[in-house]
């Protein structure tokens, strides 16, 4: 199902869109040139979880329609090399990651993240130049269409191999030792040689 709008609703959701976008690429900008290791990973989550919602809005909106056949030139792509350069210093050994591209035909891929998050930025950056001329059906059909086309998925992947880089490092600070303890004591529950607990 797919929801509608009106051109004043549109004219709102279209400038909405712009801004995640124009915030998502100053913010990933920002976090590489930087070069913070420390924060730039629980920053990226927040970036990716928070331009994510945008492509949600997107996908659930009814096909946008672009007013030509052919997408209307808007200048050489951003060089984005150095924001590449500059993710992959930062990420280090958590920069390479796995997942599933397509649940329903799983086969693993293997990827960088400052590689999808690069893609993720030419894709987006693409569809604000075509808002910036005023070509608003043009930057909207593209952004819906490279959502589901290519950057939806991948951020998706991106925010829950960064998400697992937080938990590992908030979760495995102190080693576990009690899973021998614990299974031990199941086992003998199992095997009725223990009491169970009132």
């Amino acid at each position: 199902m797919t929801t509608t709008v009106t051109t004043s609703e549109g004219e709102d959701f279209s400038t909405q869109i712009a801004d995640s976008v124009e915030s998502f690429l100053i913010a990933v900008r920002a976090i590489a040139a930087e070069g913070n290791a420390g924060s730039a990973v629980p920053l990226l989550l927040l970036e990716v979880s928070q331009v994510l919602l945008a492509g949600a809005r997107l996908g659930a909106h009814q096909d946008f329609e672009p007013r030509e056949e052919y997408q209307p030139d808007v200048g050489e792509e951003a060089d984005v090399d150095e924001l590449r350069l500059g993710l992959a210093g930062i990420l280090d050994n958590v920069d390479t990651y796995s997942f599933v591209f397509d649940p329903y035909e799983p086969e693993i891929v293997i990827s960088q993240i400052s590689d999808d998050v690069t893609s993720i930025v030419a894709d987006l950056e693409n569809g604000l130049r075509h808002f910036r001329r005023g070509d608003v059906d043009e930057a909207l059909w593209w952004w819906q269409f490279s959502y589901v086309n290519n950057w939806g998925n991948l951020a998706g992947a991106v925010l829950n191999a960064l998400l697992m880089v937080v938990a590992h490092d908030r979760l495995d600070a102190e080693p576990f030792t009690g899973e021998d303890e614990d299974v031990a004591a199941a086992n003998e529950m199992l095997e009725g040689d223990a009491e169970l607990p009132r």
